[in-house]
């Protein structure tokens, strides 16, 4: 049986339909189904496509909710920070960065100062080390272009993050899985079914027939993230929910005096909290935090935001001297923050989440605003709950609180990492990445190359990826499209041109081992060129410029 599919062709009657899966609605599907509810998740795309896929991959430990006294939020994101250091070794990774403490900032550096040192009372037992005060000396020799810059000292703060934010969605839509949930994508969900006075159910296209397919359900979840307004539409005129902020990063090459670790910092033009953050061999730079009310399935970065951002870290490390012609890609999207009014600092909207059971005529749908990466799972548990509850059952413990994800070892990752390496079959490099990548699915994979070695061929010589990712991709993971092989499940087009160039040898691989046809690998390049658009790769602007000045000259 493959890990993951993600077509059925006939769902039944399931006590639980979710509407969404991305990072919230696969958390409350994988809650859900291992309490033992029958789950059924649906999505108009892929896992984790949009929202989830497009923020600053930190798992963090709260530190910035503090200084607004959000004790229960710095409570919740510490746990929840651990829960991930222990269950996902192989995604979740210890990421320190360094907060420069200057006069120019907005919070004098004795008060973030101690913000570190609360924080660490707060987070006593944690897997990190504690926070540190770095002085002069220090960052001469770690930062050196902060310090040439005039920074005499800044705070060290202990935290984590997830490289690979698509790995995490797959990993949870497995584990859901395994536990009994049918998760189906590329099934744009129509209509809300009403029986007797309540929701009861929903109709979704599907996505090899076309038809309109019923699944009755005793519950419905919006977790449709940006969406959720668009959901509740199907129920009928209601307020509004969602006040979207957008979000923008940058990547971009390493650059003069780009640091070893993240730097944490004020923007010079709004005291804006930003980061510089080193990322598979690159650097974003984020984020953004604007009022938005443009359509939320089209959100591209525009010259101002690239203009902004690329200012405030040349402000910070002047010898990075970064311009536009530097950025690789970019990616945007919209945050699924309440709807507050209009205010004028968007950073200022609570990032807690809201849960709201609706009653009447809408009784029998859930629907959820707001979410955070990091804690994905303790909002899937809260919504469990609140489930159980409606269905007449009492809530028991959390199965998920010590549940490992799919791709985690038994016993110490690192042990397993360096054996894994050591005695695979595969070149170190790449055994290394497969490893890093889908942790002890690396096995699965390994075995694909023994049976058929020319799936150990390089498919991207930037990432190291091979052929026998794109199989286990579309065999065991339900990957449909080109973009759900590249994109979210070998995560290639994470690299320098968003897997444009390594795109075409995946699509081939997929037909030399009888996966496609070579017409349906024409058309899923072609859509996948068109979908890459939307990050603005420079790789496609150097093409332009090639196929203009071809013209000009023939």
């Amino acid at each position: 049986m493959p890990a993951l599919t993600t077509y059925t062709p006939e769902i039944p009657s399931v006590d639980v339909a979710v509407i969404g899966a991305g990072i919230n609605g696969l958390a409350v599907a994988r809650e859900a189904a291992a309490r033992g509810l029958s789950v059924a998740v649906f999505d108009q795309d892929d896992l984790a496509a949009r929202t989830s896929a497009i923020s600053t991959r930190l798992i963090h430990g709260g530190l910035k909710y503090l200084e607004r006294f959000e004790l229960n939020l710095v409570h919740e994101s510490i746990r929840e920070r651990n829960i991930l250091l222990a269950k996902a070794p192989h995604l979740v990774h210890h990421y320190p960065m360094l907060i420069p403490f200057s006069k120019q900032q907005s919070r004098p550096g004795w008060l973030l100062a101690c913000g570190l040192m609360l924080h660490d009372v707060l987070s006593l037992g944690k897997p990190l080390p504690f926070n540190r005060i770095v002085f002069r000396r220090r960052l001469e020799r770690e930062w050196p272009a902060l310090a040439a810059a005039g920074l005499r000292w800044g705070g060290l703060f202990h935290d984590a993050n997830v490289p690979v934010t698509e790995r995490l969605a797959v990993e949870l839509a497995v584990d859901a899985q395994r536990s009994g949930a049918i998760v189906s994508t590329h099934a744009p969900v129509e209509s809300l079914v009403r029986v007797g006075g309540r929701i009861a159910g929903l109709r979704y296209r599907d996505r090899e027939t076309g038809e309109t397919k019923t699944v009755p359900a005793r519950l419905v979840v919006n977790a449709a993230g940006p969406w959720v307004d668009s959901v509740l539409d199907l129920a009928g005129a209601h307020d509004r929910r969602m006040g979207p902020t957008k979000g923008s990063h940058l990547v971009v090459a390493a650059f003069p005096g780009a640091p070893d670790t993240c730097i944490f910092f004020e923007s010079p033009d709004d005291a804006r909290p930003m980061f510089v953050l080193p990322w598979e061999g690159k650097y974003m730079i984020g984020t953004t935090d604007l009022p938005y009310d443009g359509s939320i399935d089209d959100v591209v970065i525009d010259d101002d935001e690239t203009a902004y951002l690329l200012g405030a870290v040349n402000a910070l490390i002047p010898e990075a001297r970064l311009g536009a012609d530097d950025v690789l890609w970019s990616y945007s999207g919209v945050r699924p923050l309440p709807y507050v009014g209009d205010v004028d600092d968007p950073s200022t909207v609570s990032r807690d989440h809201e849960i709201v059971v609706h009653s009447g005529a809408d009784a029998g749908l859930v629907t959820i605003i707001g979410g955070k990466l990091t804690t994905h799972r303790a909002l899937g548990e809260l919504v469990a709950r609140r489930l159980e509850r409606e269905l007449g059952r009492r809530p028991g413990p959390s199965p998920t609180r010590a549940a490992r994800l799919p791709g985690a070892p038994e016993g110490d990752w690192p042990a397993y990492r360096s054996r894994f390496v050591a005695k695979s079959t595969l070149p170190p490099s790449t055994a290394a990445r497969l490893v890093d990548t889908y942790g002890v699915v690396a096995e699965r994979i390994e075995r694909l190359v023994v049976d058929t070695p020319t799936l150990g061929e390089v498919v991207d010589p930037e990432t190291g990826a091979i052929a026998a990712e794109a199989v286990h991709a579309v065999r065991e993971e339900g990957a449909l499209s080109l973009e759900d092989v590249v994109l979210r499940r070998m995560a290639v087009a994470l690299n320098s041109d968003v897997g444009l160039a390594a795109a075409p040898a995946v699509a081939a691989v997929l037909v030399a081992n009888r996966d496609w046809t070579a017409e349906r690998a024409e058309r899923e390049l072609d859509r996948y060129r068109a979908a890459m658009r939307r990050f603005k790769p420079r790789a496609l602007d150097a093409e332009r410029e090639a196929g203009t000045m071809r013209g000009s000259t023939e």
